[in-house]
């Protein structure tokens, strides 16, 4: 240190030691690195305040000249500006050499121009805002040549001012633009006769040697004439630097033609000033690990090794430089503290963040305050008005202008005045204007406003009733999105529970915001508003949200489904149905069209809740470990994370670059893991342990390994052989000691995580040799396992069955047959109990209550209490319909379409059930089974008869007109004519593949047709083939016999359709156009239109005379991924009047003849519906879909 700048400390000490309090001070010749942090601690280890100052200038007379520069900047910045003069005659020269850099790359030049010019240090704890700072240099290189202004403004405690200092450290522009220096001045909150106190000692401080007068300016006028005198006669070039500035009468008296750079929260101040004017906008806030890390220095730690308050303390800052730095200090000084400011920041006490750092406000509520304060009084209720908005939403003008009843330029003008302030932001997208406030501007205000609050959302509600009176806001206008997201939320924060019911138990209005934002938004409402929409009847509330939950999956598709339909699928004594009821008596009125399910009341959904998160199949889905979120993923590549309650999606990540085939959520719920097919290993199953302690996931693959992974370092921790086949499913056990894996080997093998050694091998396959029905070479899948609570059993999964072994003995402790004709999926234990969850593939999934000790089945979850194969027969009836359909492949029901109730259902048989008929008087039925044989039944008297002629399984059947003869067709390739009660058959032999079906004909003949592509037409009598067409290339999949009985068509695999003339026994037309497989086809009653289907969904209307196409039936929009009929089309049928066309894919739909428009969609819960049967009077129609659900139903009259 030079010996000047010795003596000064040593002649000054006693006024030092004496005034100075050491911590702030050390913290800025910490930032400076001029002092280290066991300097610091050495200093704080002294007793009393003297002593802490004496060892502080001891450290100081040590060092270099650097360190009292530090020193006296940072008795300048905090505050002790008389003790500062007395050091100031001893600052030493430093060379302004370009390379003399210190380490944070500032050069000794610049260092000596800051302090000179009193700019602020660093902070304490400091963290680089690049593009900002960037952008302040840019602005002010525009001052290089000619006078003018930078303005840069931003909200309280955005970082204006620490921003600017550091723009200000560059060599380059120093020199280059501002060679005469820098001379910051912090003006803040002035009245006239502060600010003539600002401009006297700055005019002491630019005249040290009072070259212009002996005395300071008397008056404002007179300092600024000082000002502009020494600006021009002294420093030419250089930059005033104004902080905070709050008035714009204030720089008037700067307004001297030099180079000014002022910080302030009003964007327009400069607007009382002349000359060039620049804009920096300081907006945005600190990014969340540049939060972190500001924590982190604070309090001396790796931002690795920071409490888990951290991240909540950080989001609770919002962003802000300035509050994140307030509870870094406090908890800098009270380490122990996270949780207490934590809970301080969520709860809006702003008062008690109070001052621990130089800023000038005592408490964090007197910063925000202030801006607020400054407002005119006009303008503080609108502000006030504020504070019922959502955090994070953009308003835009015409909300506002419905709040406060103006026209929007009034509007617009009173925002802008909130803008320039930096109260409110603006966003300027597209015609009209949104605004929005920062979070913590608006926490201020909410805490600020909290007895009011209630009336100001009343408000609000208030004057959108008078605006829209019983409207509802439509697209096209600008705010429809705001009060669909929002207006709810009004009117429960205003406690009106009339204006809330009205609004929420109205199926228009649950229309109009579906169609926009999905239904998950509308699920919350119900769950976060039930308090208040369940004052007078819980009932309703449940309605509405049960409706909702089983639905929403069909509302957020395209093209939107009718409401009212949905509706009337509800039960009815719900409220839903009644008001959809209402609702489509009033639309019949102008030509609607309507279903009712007749038979809903038998069948009972236990869903809570379907969602359609993916546009592809799911593969699978799991909760989080609180049960609060659902991750999926699937076919489309795609991960998917959703609310539980209300289908609400969190989160949405094409996860792999092929399918998704599991995910799991960590112990903690913090991490997913996914597993794919993408890295040419299928990798089938991921896992993750149980407890927190150490993170670790397994996987299991098509390579035969399993692998465990430590994710906190981040690789594979152990590879695990031994399988000699692809391995399908791998699982902890409660206490993270094993791992089991499954494998297409037929073992089940425990390993020990700690080791990764193999622990035994169950060979499963063991135990199905010895099974009659297995032979000695069986291959078995182990599907999947699951352990016990107390890890003393393990559950395994393979084929039909559920074993249950030992865990240390390997013995077999059970066995149970789950199933004849299903595999088992998967199965889990539940953690709590004994109960036992299996997953079957024919759609059910079924809980068994104490399953190895007592084997009871507590609940079958369907979607049904019916479980019935798509095939049946239907009987028309003047006042009713009969129903014959095959129950669980295993028995024949005869159900009474009107009431639903089964009136006869026939013991189990022995082989599985394929199809079935009834005869026209119902006094018989008869069934094909697997094995070929078909079997007659008498309904009076229930007494069987049964041939077995087929060799293969039966695939229709269908009695003649006088129920005398059975007529059966089989994928042997062969149709039997039998004569049941004759005993009397003959077989028609001549197809070479598969008959799926056949159509009977007039005068004892019959049309069939086969995967071999030809039709053939047969006398039944003789079995002669009468005409035989080679009608296709490929597969023929349907035919349709005209009602005039002279035509027949016939479509096939190969994408075409065709008519066929049965008097010239040749094609009259070929019809091309489809761009999937033709799967069905109908003609119309008036023998004029040939409607085909295909199994792309979509539908072609064809003039039968001249072949050409007249419509084609889709929808306009289609979702992403799916067909436009939800699957393959697989049955048509006109109305009698030949106007209206009935179609069955996968799901059922109703369209317009003339136009081929559609007139209404059925959705059926389950999909892939295979028939429908339409009643003569087409008012009708029966069905049953892919989980066994039938459906009977009416068109609404």
């Amino acid at each position: 240190m030079d010996v000047k700048s010795r003596n000064h400390l040593l002649l000054n000490h006693e006024a030092l030691v004496r005034d100075i309090k050491t911590s702030y001070i050390m913290d800025h010749m910490i930032a400076d690195e001029v002092l280290t942090l066991q300097e610091e601690e050495k200093v704080k280890a002294q007793t009393t305040q003297k002593e802490r100052a004496a060892m502080l200038i001891k450290i100081i007379l040590a060092k270099d000249n650097y360190s009292y520069i530090s020193f006296y900047n940072a008795l300048l910045h905090e505050g002790y500006k008389d003790l500062a003069a007395l050091l100031q005659d001893g600052i030493p020269i430093i060379s302004s050499c370009n390379g003399n850099k210190s380490m944070d790359g500032v050069t000794s030049y610049v260092r000596t121009v800051l302090c000179e010019g009193g700019v602020p240090q660093r902070p304490v704890v400091f963290v680089t805002r690049p593009k900002l700072v960037k952008a302040i240099q840019q602005k002010l290189y525009n001052l290089r040549s000619e006078p003018g202004w930078v303005t840069v403004y931003g909200m309280a405690g955005c970082g204006k001012s620490v921003l600017t200092a550091e723009a200000l450290r560059d060599h380059h522009l120093l020199e280059d633009c501002f060679p005469g220096g820098i001379h910051w001045i912090s003006i803040g909150k002035q009245d006239k006769a502060g600010l003539l106190m600002k401009l006297q000692n700055l005019c002491s401080r630019l005249d040290q040697d009072f070259s212009l007068s002996q005395r300071p300016p008397l008056n404002i006028e007179e300092a600024k004439d000082r000002l502009r005198l020494l600006m021009l006669r002294k420093y030419p070039r250089c930059l005033m630097v104004l902080d905070d500035i709050w008035d714009s009468w204030v720089l008037k008296a700067f307004d001297n033609q030099c180079q000014v750079l002022i910080t302030s929260r009003d964007r327009s101040v400069t607007d009382s000033v002349t000359g060039n004017k620049y804009e920096v906008p300081v907006e945005s806030g600190l990014a969340h690990d540049k939060g972190l890390e500001i924590l982190s220095l604070f309090v001396n730690m790796k931002i690795t090794d920071l409490p888990e308050e951290a991240d909540s303390i950080v989001g609770e800052c919002k962003g802000s430089p300035l509050v994140v730095s307030l509870i870094g200090a406090l908890l800098r000084d009270f380490p122990n503290r996270w949780g207490y400011y934590l809970r301080q920041l969520q709860n809006k006490q702003f008062k008690r963040i109070r001052k621990s750092s130089s800023y000038d406000y005592e408490a964090l509520d007197e910063a925000m305050s202030m801006s607020v304060e400054m407002l005119n009084e006009n303008f503080k209720d609108y502000y006030k008005d504020l504070s019922v908005l959502q955090k994070d939403v953009k308003v835009p003008t015409k909300v506002l202008c419905i709040l406060w009843d103006m026209e929007t330029e009034e509007v617009e003008d009173i925002l802008q005045e909130f803008v320039n302030k930096s109260l409110l932001f603006c966003d300027r997208n597209g015609k009209s204007f949104h605004y929005y406030l920062h979070d913590l501007q608006l926490d201020f205000l909410t805490e600020k406003n909290r007895n009011q609050l209630q009336e100001l959302h009343k408000k609000i509600v208030n004057q959108y009733k008078k605006h829209y009176k019983l409207h509802i806001p439509t697209p096209a206008q600008e705010d429809c999105m705001y009060w669909y997201n929002f207006l709810a939320y009004h009117m429960a924060s205003a406690n009106m529970q009339n204006e809330l019911c009205a609004l929420m138990f109205s199926l228009d209005w649950i229309k109009a915001k579906t169609e926009l934002v999905g239904p998950a938004h509308l699920i919350h409402e119900y769950v976060e508003y039930s308090h208040i929409l369940d004052q007078k009847d819980s009932r309703v509330r449940e309605n509405f949200q049960e409706f909702l939950s089983l639905n929403g999956h069909l509302l957020g598709r395209q093209p939107f489904p009718d409401i009212i339909q949905l509706g009337l699928c509800q039960p009815e004594i719900s409220e839903v149905y009644q008001q959809a009821k209402l609702q489509a008596q009033q639309e019949l009125v102008k030509g609607a069209f309507y279903l009712e399910w007749v038979n809903k009341k038998s069948m009972k959904n236990l869903s809570r809740l379907v969602v359609r998160p993916h546009t592809d199949a799911v593969y699978h889905a799991c909760f989080s470990k609180d049960g609060q979120r659902i991750a999926s993923c699937g076919a489309d590549k795609t991960l998917q994370v959703f609310k539980a309650k209300s289908g609400e999606k969190l989160l949405e990540i094409k996860a792999h670059d092929d399918e998704v085939l599991c995910c799991a959520f960590s112990a903690d719920d913090r991490f997913v893991a996914t597993c794919s097919v993408d890295k040419k290993v299928k990798v089938n199953c991921c896992q993750f342990n149980n407890t927190n302690d150490q993170l670790l996931l397994a996987t299991c693959s098509n390579d035969t390994y399993i692998k465990l992974w430590d994710l906190n370092k981040k690789y594979c921790r152990n590879t695990m052989f031994g399988h000699l086949n692809s391995v399908s499913h791998c699982r902890f056990s409660p206490d993270d000691k094993y791992v089991a894996s499954c494998s297409s080997d037929g073992t089940l093998k425990l390993w020990e995580v700690c080791s990764a050694n193999e622990l035994k091998t169950i060979d499963i396959k063991d135990f199905f040799r010895n099974a009659d029905e297995y032979q000695d070479d069986v291959e078995v899948l182990v599907k999947c396992c699951s352990w016990s609570a107390n890890c003393a059993t393990i559950m395994v999964a393979a084929k039909n069955r559920l074993l249950l072994f030992d865990v240390i003995t390997s013995d077999l402790l059970a066995e149970v047959l789950i199933s004849h004709h299903s595999t088992i999926q998967y199965c889990d234990f539940c953690p709590g109990n004994q109960l036992v969850a299996v997953a079957l593939s024919h759609y059910s999934v079924e809980v068994k209550l104490e399953l190895f000790n007592n084997y009871t089945c507590a609940k079958v979850c369907k979607s049904s209490a019916l479980v019935l194969k798509r095939e049946l027969d239907v009987v028309f009836q003047d006042d009713g319909l009969m129903i014959l359909a095959i129950l669980n492949q295993q028995h024949l029901q005869l159900i009474d379409g009107n009431t639903g109730h089964t009136d006869y259902l026939t013991e189990a048989q022995e082989s599985l059930i394929c199809c079935c008929c009834l005869s026209e008087d119902l006094q018989y039925a008869a069934f094909g089974e697997e094995n070929g044989t078909v079997k007659v039944l008498k309904l009076s008297n229930r007494v069987f008869k049964s041939r077995t002629g087929h060799e293969k399984s039966v695939q229709h059947c269908q009695f003649t007109s006088d129920g005398r003869t059975l007529i059966s067709s089989s994928d042997d390739s062969t149709i039997q004519v039998w004569n049941w009660q004759s005993e009397e058959y003959i077989f028609l032999k001549g197809h070479k593949e598969a008959v799926k079906n056949f159509r009977l004909l007039e005068n004892s003949r019959l049309l069939s047709w086969s995967f071999d592509g030809t039709v053939k037409v047969w006398n039944i009598c003789t079995g002669i083939i009468e005409e035989d067409f080679v009608c296709h290339e490929d597969a023929v999949l349907s035919c349709a016999v005209s009602p005039d009985a002279t035509k027949f068509s016939s479509t096939s695999a190969d994408k075409t359709a065709k008519i066929w003339s049965f008097e010239s026994s040749s094609v009259l037309h070929e019809l091309h156009g489809h761009k999937g497989c033709v799967r069905c086809c109908t003609f119309s009653f008036d023998n004029k239109f040939l409607a085909t289907g295909d199994d792309n969904g979509e539908i072609r209307i064809w003039d039968v005379s001249r072949g050409e196409l007249l419509h084609l039936c889709s929808p306009i929009t289609v979702d992403e991924g799916e067909s436009t009929h939800g699957g393959w089309v697989t049955d048509l049928c006109f109305s009698p009047e030949s106007n209206m066309l009935v179609s069955c894919g996968g799901y059922l739909k109703w369209w317009n003849v003339t136009t081929g428009e559609s007139l209404q969609t059925f959705y059926t819960n389950g999909t892939n519906l295979k028939s429908i049967y339409v009643s003569p009077s087409f008012k009708v129609y029966v069905t049953i879909d892919n989980l066994g659900i039938l459906y009977v139903l009416r068109m609404l009259e």
